[in-house]
């Protein structure tokens, strides 16, 4: 086996070629871990990006996908042996599960999610588990309890959220794949602002056994990566049927893998792309629709098809979402009580209505205490209908808007998010400027569409990364694979190399920058 003296330079390589060195007995498993982990220990300090590092247990599940493969069996999966950082919100069993909250801290489950489940028959590496906001709850990871995770790009922005932990450990080359959850942009936002890809698969597309709960009929798990090929390796994986899951889909992954594969041929044609015009107007930052303006003509240079598309509902669907979500918020939340697993504060003697109310009062933060209270008004006696039922009826409305836009296109495309990423601490005190994060992406998860985020370049404004929203109907994830992948071979071409080793947190030890670093 030839194993490479430069340690960091494994870090840099893409989880598709990790794996087929691998697999084919260059490098081991263990190594590539290791490397992995060196590079956690000298950048994380900064970052954040993890909340709990698995060092023995990565490592041990890297020797056994090695040990396997010397014995001559076949690798489990594509990705046997590759690291991963997984969100702080899947179950692990014998591993910390927090969900970024007080109130779970040191709460080690008994089980695992059949996201954590099919990532260790697949043989890929947990290396640990990333920061969050919350519970889920917030656009830029500064609603962890655990401090907040800052954008490889510049460490006084935020990584977007509330998936900023796994989008940052891929920018920082702390991890090569990871997996977080998209209740309404969770996972393209984060993307998006620190130049990776992520996946929001098509509702049920991914099992949400051992996800723990914010919004039942809008959490999604889905990929990361920092190539379009490499989140497709990892969507199926994780994807499938799973009957412990109600709200699964009993059928076949699409064929992502071939369609990311198709798309770095570099041809479209054939392939109709809507432009969404209520989402590149006002309100966008300049150097956003440039990018976005631009990404859209190599698309059409690429052979498809350009026509806009008009949905006038999805101007209605951010004041939705946040009725629907905090509705749901508040009836899964009521869980932690104080009663059975997690945080316990009162004195001894105390009611259990006491010891309840002091719990989730020291063990929830502020926004997410705003959601229950909000979502409990909205579903309150007098209220229900003038606002959770409103609120899914504007929800039905933007499904018909999908439905009629895909009647005339195949993929839909938009600026991922309004602008690039925004200093720590900017809309800490405004929900509303912070809320506005998700307002290109929260449409796909009321419809429970598919979309992914690529990265489209630099704003010219503050060199900070732009993502390109591709949008596909329900179980038809392939699409956005075969387009953003395309896509991503044109960027690469043009400007000779993938914009993630561009990041300044990639030479050497990350030190904390100044604003505009």
């Amino acid at each position: 086996m030839t194993e490479p003296t430069d340690s960091a330079a494994l870090t840099r390589l893409t989880a598709a070629e990790l794996a087929a060195r691998i697999h084919a007995g260059e490098i081991s498993a263990e190594r590539v871990t290791q490397a992995h982990l060196n590079r956690i220990s000298e950048v994380d300090g900064a970052v954040h990006a993890f909340l709990h590092v698995d060092t023995e247990g990565a490592l041990d599940a890297a020797r056994a996908v090695d040990a396997e493969l010397a014995a001559g069996k076949q690798p489990r999966s594509a990705l046997a042996g590759v690291p991963l950082a997984l969100k702080d919100v899947f179950t692990t069993n014998g591993v910390p599960t927090t969900c970024g909250s007080r109130i779970l801290d040191g709460w080690i489950p008994p089980y695992d999610a059949t996201v954590t489940r099919k990532l260790r028959e697949a043989g890929v590496v947990i290396l640990g588990k990333a920061n969050m906001d919350e519970f889920a709850m917030g656009s830029s990871t500064e609603n962890s309890a655990f401090g907040p995770t800052r954008n490889p790009w510049d460490h006084d922005r935020i990584p977007g959220g509330s998936g900023g932990g796994s989008a940052a450990s891929l920018a920082a080359f702390e991890a090569p794949l990871a997996v977080g959850t998209d209740t309404g942009g969770s996972i393209r936002q984060p993307a998006a602002v620190t130049g990776t890809v992520g996946v929001k698969p098509t509702y049920g597309g991914v099992s949400r056994y051992g996800l723990v709960a914010f919004s039942s009929s809008l959490d999604q798990g889905g990929p990361c990566a920092r190539t379009v090929l490499d989140a497709a390796l990892l969507h199926e994986v994780i994807g499938g049927h799973d009957p412990l899951d109600s709200t699964s889909i009993d059928a076949a992954v699409p064929p992502v893998v071939a369609a990311a594969r198709q798309g770095a041929d570099g041809d479209l044609r054939g392939v109709r792309v809507g432009v969404v015009t209520e989402f590149a107007g006002e309100g966008y930052q300049p150097g956003v629709l440039s990018s976005f303006h631009a990404a859209v003509e190599t698309l059409r240079g690429l052979g498809a098809e350009v026509v806009e598309v008009s949905c006038p509902n999805f101007e209605h669907a951010l004041p939705a979402y946040y009725l629907i979500n905090p509705s749901e918020a508040s009836s899964n939340l009521a869980r932690f009580d104080a009663m059975r697993y997690g945080l316990r504060v009162g004195e001894n003697g105390a009611s259990a209505e006491e010891v309840m109310s002091a719990t989730r009062e020291a063990g929830f933060g502020a926004e997410v205490k705003r959601r229950i209270m909000l979502g409990t008004f909205a579903l309150s006696s007098g209220y229900y209908d003038a606002y959770y039922g409103q609120a899914q009826k504007v929800r039905t409305l933007v499904s018909r808007d999908f439905a009629a836009a895909f009647e005339r296109v195949d993929v839909l495309v938009s600026p991922t998010t309004p602008t690039t990423a925004f200093p720590i601490g900017e809309r800490v005190d405004d929900p509303m400027a912070m809320y506005r994060a998700d307002l290109c992406t929260v449409p796909v998860n009321l419809a429970g569409n598919a979309a992914i985020s690529v990265p489209s370049g630099l704003s010219d404004e503050d060199g900070l990364p732009v993502g390109l929203q591709v949008m596909a109907p329900a179980m038809a994830d392939e699409r956005m694979y075969r387009v953003g992948a395309a896509f991503e071979a044109a960027r690469d071409a043009a400007q000779g190399g993938s914009l993630v080793l561009g990041c300044p947190s990639v030479p050497g030890t990350v030190e904390p920058q100044g604003s505009g670093a």
